[in-house]
């Protein structure tokens, strides 16, 4: 990526954000998604690169923008080319009824630098940098918190795990009790959760549990930044789609490690906060002002950025893909756009 694009990125978050943030606790998921979508859309369009979406909200989320394939950025003959992953919202659910740990997401690489999962959902490992290489997927759950407890010098009482509250992770949140560490359930939003086993402030150390296979890419990004680790398995849904890739030849054994996902040495990752959650801050509104928190990361160079900003309600605009509009996020329509 000879042309630095890392501010640009992070625009794009916030951007996606703050729009989906006019519908906090609204109960209505679909305009959370869309209004987001539409706003990252919009910008990614004003940036100079040529940008291919390769992870988008896919068919598991029957997401009506963002799609594998598009073509987004300005697209010029001297533009780089990258591969872009996105999710506008991920917790959409989470914004709708004031949840938190929503946050927007985008990664990009050079071209070919994201590893495609054939699969809706994944098991996934993920922990820090201490951990990194030290747990094993294959393992059973108390062996790998007791290797944990060890390495980290702590009592196994003392570490916390990370689990998405399903009824399909019965048995890994049993085990986990009867080993004695301590749980944070989780309804939704696993990439936060993912990450921030990774940035010491969070105080978790391991997310354990199936999810969705975007959400795994999107957080090995950043964890590649951090000196992080996942550990990821593909998981089929059901029947027809096991005996599917069986006979395209996946091997559900395999387990995929960050560098196996982020297959470039250069990726950016760019995350910004919706509602409050253990990584970042969400979107607070204060008088004609509206103040978002996200963080911004260069697995190159493994520089981390934490950027706070006002956007003054009455002049920053936002434009919108669908309609061609440039809106101020106070609502009016204008001709120009002013970032």
């Amino acid at each position: 990526m000879e042309k630095e694009i890392t501010l640009e990125l992070v625009r794009v978050t916030e951007a996606a954000a703050l729009m989906a943030s006019r519908y906090l606790g609204r109960g209505d998921k679909e305009s959370v998604d869309k209004t987001a979508s539409d706003a990252m859309r919009g910008m990614l369009d004003y940036i100079e690169m040529r940008g291919t979406v390769v992870l988008g909200e896919g068919e598991k989320d029957k997401a009506p923008m963002l799609y594998i394939g598009e073509q987004v950025g300005r697209w010029a003959e001297d533009d780089p080319e990258l591969d872009i992953a996105v999710d506008p919202i991920d917790g959409t659910r989470l914004v709708a009824y004031g949840l938190p740990n929503a946050i927007s997401v985008i990664a990009a690489t050079e071209k070919g630098g994201i590893e495609y999962l054939p699969t809706y959902y994944s098991y996934k490992l993920a922990v820090g940098p201490e951990l990194a290489g030290k747990l094993d997927i294959n393992a059973t759950i108390r062996e790998n918190l007791r290797v944990a407890a060890a390495i980290l010098g702590m009592e196994i009482s003392e570490i916390t795990c990370v689990v998405l509250n399903r009824d399909r992770h019965r048995e890994i949140i049993d085990e986990i009790r009867k080993v004695g560490a301590r749980i944070k359930l989780i309804s939704d939003g696993d990439i936060a959760a993912a990450i921030a086993t990774a940035l010491p402030e969070s105080n978790v150390n391991i997310y354990i549990g199936i999810g969705g296979s975007p959400e795994a890419l999107l957080a090995a990004a950043a964890l590649k930044s951090l000196g992080g680790e996942i550990q990821v398995k593909l998981w089929p849904i059901d029947e027809n789609e096991r005996l599917k890739l069986a006979e395209q030849g996946y091997d559900f054994e395999k387990v995929y490690r960050t560098d196996d996902l982020i297959k470039s040495d250069n990726v950016i990752f760019a995350a910004t906060g919706v509602t409050d959650g253990d990584m970042l801050e969400g979107v607070r509104f204060y008088k004609n002002v509206a103040v978002t928190d996200s963080i911004v990361m260069r697995s190159r160079t493994r520089t981390i950025r934490r950027i706070k900003a006002q956007h003054n309600l009455n002049y920053k605009t936002v434009p919108l893909k669908s309609s061609g509009e440039i809106r101020y996020l106070n609502g009016f329509k204008k001709n120009s756009s002013n970032y």
